[in-house]
């Protein structure tokens, strides 16, 4: 899966091409955090928003993996970039964690 995202990342893409569904970065993030792995979960969600920066499920991927490091500060900056780039009406179950890690 590694490699898989580095080989995505390194493959230019025609301008008229749309951005991948999913990034294989993200999918990584996704995997490591399943396997109990946060830290190199943040990681792969780290590079995923640096090739597409403000993705939703990257953005909440990496504010889950920096909470379960224990990384507080980390994850209240990643949840507060969550919750200010979505609608004050959000119903989505990613929008209630974080406003809800938030109050804390």
């Amino acid at each position: 899966m590694t490699q898989a995202a580095g080989l995505e990342a390194s493959t230019p893409e025609h301008a008229v091409t749309p951005g991948p569904t999913v990034l294989a970065y993200e999918l990584l993030g996704d995997l490591l955090l399943e396997l109990g792995e946060p830290s190199d979960a943040l990681t792969a969600y780290r590079r995923a928003l640096e090739l597409y920066p403000r993705l939703l499920n990257s953005v909440v991927g990496a504010a889950r993996s920096a909470r379960a490091e224990g990384n507080t500060q980390t994850a209240r900056r990643y949840y507060g970039e969550l919750i200010d780039g979505t609608s004050p009406e959000s119903r989505r179950e990613s929008i209630k964690e974080g406003r809800a890690y938030l109050s804390q």
